[in-house]
């Protein structure tokens, strides 16, 4: 879907919808593909990932600043920008920028202890409904997602300071997913085929994959395995290690075409200076090319080992755990107080049905589920998002500071 084109491409609605981004998207970072990757098994050196960090941070930060802001969840990428940001400036005001998600695992909780541990002043968002203003987020994305919670981060960081910190790009450079790997690994092998992995992939996004996919569509759409796998395959048809070939799909997936898309146009709106260190372009070309088993440990399930010993150089590795933290809502407790209201108001009779392009039988047939799966949850978000763009930027029925209840 072209950032500026606003008509309806169905075929991107339909990759939004399966893979959850869209490739025909410009991205904002470089593209990478299998010949990206070193043939040989060097070994990464950990002072030129720490020099490049600190060399990116420097360049982003002026001397004369009064203060920064950063997203901080509590897990490795975040807790080591802060902590090297805090080593170069050692008097410079930080204000570290926490979520709390209702009914959701209170990531604000240890992001407090290495906030005081690290000297920054520490700010929690507490969000009740986090649809309430996805009408905004998407007028400003332009994209039809629904998984915005950094509308809310960059609108609190907009009243702290111009400039915003993130950890952005340790999952995928320096190999966060590990609940994907493990599956990954389980339902392959080395002698699967490409399409094969490219269905075990698909399996691994458990979390928004459902078995009747090609069922929300109107039959008008001609939804197509086809050409969901046709997207993936250059990614797994290659002589890389299945990882690997994992860690290239995630790149050119999410990353670019999703979350920096996302990121990024929050961040011009509300104009605010972005430093990433963790996503510059010297740091991806030299990362890239290393065997995930430097960056991954498949007997413990552990991912992100070079930022680790990192954290561990400065003594931040107390505050770490094997869990993945990111700002995550508890989507199913978000269904049960908010989210399957606002489904049955926009979606039932909704634009996207009307105009033959979501089948309207899969949304009665789920709907009133009392125990819907978490898959089917960020469905219906999907969907509802879908709903919102629609009326936005085609119907024009909708206005962008309307707020959903």
């Amino acid at each position: 879907m072209d950032n500026t084109s606003l008509s309806v491409n169905t075929s991107s609605l339909v990759n939004i919808l399966t893979l959850r981004y869209d490739s025909g998207i410009t991205p904002n970072l470089p593209k990478i593909n299998h010949t990206n990757f070193s043939k040989h098994d060097s070994e990464p050196s950990l002072e030129k990932i720490e020099q490049l960090i600190e060399k990116n941070i420097r360049s982003k930060i002026p001397s004369n600043v009064d203060s920064i802001s950063i997203a901080l969840s509590g897990g490795v990428d975040s807790t080591l920008i802060l902590g090297l940001i805090r080593k170069i400036f050692p008097k410079l005001k930080i204000n570290a920028i926490s979520v709390k998600f209702q009914n959701s695992v209170d990531e604000s909780l240890p992001a407090s202890k290495i906030a005081n541990f690290l000297d920054a002043k520490h700010h929690v968002i507490e969000i009740k409904n986090y649809l309430h203003e996805l009408p905004k987020a998407i007028s400003i994305i332009k994209q039809p997602f629904w998984d915005t919670h950094w509308y809310y981060v960059t609108k609190k960081a907009k009243t702290l300071s111009k400039f915003l910190a993130t950890g952005d790009g340790g999952d995928e450079i320096f190999g966060g997913y590990t609940f994907r790997y493990k599956k990954f690994l389980e339902l392959t092998c080395d002698n699967s085929s490409v399409d094969e992995k490219i269905t075990a992939y698909l399996k691994c996004h458990e979390r928004d994959s459902v078995p009747d996919q090609d069922k929300i569509f109107h039959k008008n759409i001609k939804f197509s395995w086809n050409s969901i796998h046709k997207t993936l395959y250059p990614f797994f048809d290659n002589d890389l290690q299945r990882l690997d070939q994992v860690m290239l799909a995630d790149y050119n997936g999410k990353l670019l075409y999703n979350f920096s898309i996302v990121n990024n146009s929050l961040q011009k709106y509300f104009k605010l200076e972005s430093i990433s260190p963790l996503l510059s372009e010297n740091l991806i070309s030299y990362m890239i090319p290393y065997k995930i088993h430097y960056k991954y440990n498949s007997q413990n399930n552990v991912g992100k080992l070079l930022l680790r010993k990192l954290l561990k150089k400065y003594k931040l590795e107390k505050f770490m755990t094997n869990e993945k933290l990111g700002f995550n809502a508890n989507t199913v407790e978000l269904w049960n107080s908010y989210g399957k209201k606002l489904c049955e108001k926009y979606l039932i009779n909704g634009e996207i049905i009307k105009n033959n392009i979501i089948n309207q039988k899969w949304i009665e047939q789920h709907i009133d589920n009392e125990c819907l799966e978490i898959k089917y949850v960020n469905k219906f978000l999907g969907l509802l998002a879908c709903e919102i763009w629609y009326q936005l930027f085609i119907t024009k029925q909708m206005n962008p500071n309307t707020k959903l209840y």
